[in-house]
């Protein structure tokens, strides 16, 4: 069977992450892996509390995306992974890993998924989610405080200094190699159900094939 990549960026906020696990869930158990960009930032242990703190996690180059590569390579392959696992409040990846097993679907999903070029080449169907300004960097806020262990000042000081700039300079322009462009993230249900669906039909026609 055909392994089929399919990778979903957008904005911070955007309701990529969403729209991923919602396809993901929709799939027959077994018939699909998850890989969240975000799980391969760089490892920054080695430096200081505030080191940390001054490292543009919005870039390209935080990102440890020739590992993501060989991950993505393997599970192509058939053969399993074990996904690393990223604390968002220390900077740092923990001892513990997931174990991922090979699919006939693989589902990838982050900001920055299409601007790299060697990652947008393993990608058969490419999908940007287009949500306004506003209400990703609203959703951005509320995730941040809840989940990562930021404070206000954190956050909007993050927006201003490296979250806006990079999304204009590197998510923003990566909407043009999309094949499929979503607006309104998790919310827009007939997106979801075409993409699907489509997907369905893969896995139907490659187990006929067999």
């Amino acid at each position: 069977m055909k392994t089929l990549v399919v990778g979903v960026a957008g904005g911070s906020g955007s309701g990529k992450t969403t729209i991923a696990r919602a396809i993901f869930e929709a799939l027959p158990k077994g018939s699909a892996a998850l890989l969240e960009h975000d799980s391969y930032y760089k490892d920054l242990s080695t430096l200081d509390h505030e080191a940390r703190a001054r490292v543009n996690f919005d870039h390209p180059d935080s990102l440890d995306n020739k590992l993501f590569a060989l991950h993505l390579d393997a599970l192509r392959a058939g053969q399993p992974i074990e996904k690393p696992v990223y604390d968002f409040a220390t900077h740092a990846r923990l001892r513990e890993t997931l174990h991922v097993a090979a699919a006939p679907v693989i589902m990838v999903e982050g900001i920055l998924v299409l601007a790299d070029p060697e990652l947008r080449a393993r990608m058969d169907v490419k999908v940007f989610v287009d949500t306004d300004a506003d209400i990703r960097v609203m959703r951005r806020i509320r995730r941040d405080l809840e989940q990562r262990g930021r404070t206000f000042s954190q956050v909007r000081a993050q927006y201003y200094e490296t979250v806006r700039p990079m999304h204009q300079a590197f998510v923003e322009p990566s909407k043009r190699f999309a094949d499929l462009i979503v607006p309104e993230g998790g919310e827009n249900r007939v997106a979801l159900a075409m993409i699907a669906a489509h997907l369905r039909a893969h896995l139907a026609s490659s187990e006929g094939a067999l």
